[in-house]
């Protein structure tokens, strides 16, 4: 497999995106912006965030659509830069829209029923122009909120909880057809899923105790933390993996198809996917620890985005 680094020198680069025109958009979680990663790998501010930049993805109007932790303190162990805790200066989690024609930015929400956004981690739209995001709560290290699963729309009028007591929930996806949705878990790793009923409507229950109600799919079999998630034309799941530092390619029936190993730089934080190119055979891939962006030949061609590059809504995005 072909693994090319695109971009370094990133600040925990998340959320990638592709733009119709061939350039990459990645949010830096701990330098707080929207950035632009050009096929030459020149990189340039989109977009003055604040907080923690943690998912992006282009909405049903053409800006990009940021879910926002608030704000994480940057640390390094053995030479890696991680991304945890709660930032001094730490106000709220956020969903915010920005105009990529302008810069501007506007944030949409902070709060759902009078309760706080604690850390918005990740989003997906599905083809009504929702999305869903998943809230990974926040933690000082002795006490810690309980991640919780919401349902809002893109013009800033509604949002609701749709479950919670979830153990840090992050990555996000549709299935190509949007009758489920897969939520992952970081430290747990392992992913659930819902039926979707309706735009915002979810039922789960099929696992006893499931996490946040939802049905169980998939654990690893090791010592591995799930990130981000994408989704292949086929409907496999690709769970971003740090630690144990990869790609886990996991079918609808949760069984694991492949673990592709992502080793540049040794870097542990392998955090997100998404596809581009022709046939959507090349994934992106961020590598946050040692902040590069990588682009990889990919065996199989990622889903189609609601909203994506080509405009056509169908399916998942990250």
């Amino acid at each position: 497999m072909n693994i090319t680094t695109l971009a370094t020198g990133l600040k925990f680069p998340e959320g990638p995106v592709v733009l119709p025109n061939g350039d990459v958009l990645v949010v830096e979680l701990l330098r707080g912006t929207l950035t632009r990663v050009t096929p030459d790998g020149t990189t340039s501010v989109v977009a003055e965030l604040g907080g923690g930049p943690n998912g992006a993805a282009l909405g049903p109007d053409g800006r990009v659509y940021v879910t926002n932790n608030g704000g994480m303190l940057g640390f390094e162990v053995g030479g890696f830069t991680w991304a945890s805790g709660i930032a001094s200066d730490y106000v709220t989690g956020s969903v915010q829209a920005v105009d990529l024609t302008d810069g501007s930015v506007e944030t949409l929400y902070t709060e759902c029923d009078g309760q706080q956004l604690r850390s918005a981690s990740d989003l997906v739209f599905d083809a009504h122009g929702g999305m869903y995001f998943t809230d990974y709560g926040k933690s000082d290290g002795v006490t810690g909120d309980k991640g919780r699963l919401f349902y809002a729309k893109a013009d800033g009028s509604s949002i609701r909880m749709l479950t919670g007591g979830m153990e840090g929930p992050n990555g996000i996806g549709l299935s190509p057809d949007g009758t489920r949705l897969y939520v992952n878990e970081t430290f747990t790793a392992r992913v659930w899923w819902w039926e979707v009923a309706a735009p915002g409507e979810i039922k789960g229950g099929l696992s006893l105790g499931g996490s946040g109600g939802g049905n169980f799919l998939y654990t690893a079999p090791d010592y591995t933390n799930f990130d981000g998630l994408g989704i292949e034309a086929d409907g496999n799941l690709c769970v971003a993996s740090m630690v144990h530092a990869g790609i886990s390619v996991v079918s609808p029936e949760g069984e694991l198809v492949e673990f592709v190993d992502i080793n540049v730089g040794n870097d542990p934080g392998i955090t997100n996917i998404c596809w581009g190119g022709e046939g959507l055979r090349t994934a992106y891939i961020t590598a946050s620890s040692t902040g590069k962006l990588l682009k990889v030949d990919w065996p199989r061609p990622g889903l189609t985005l609601n909203y994506g590059p080509d405009g056509q809504p169908s399916g998942n995005a990250e």
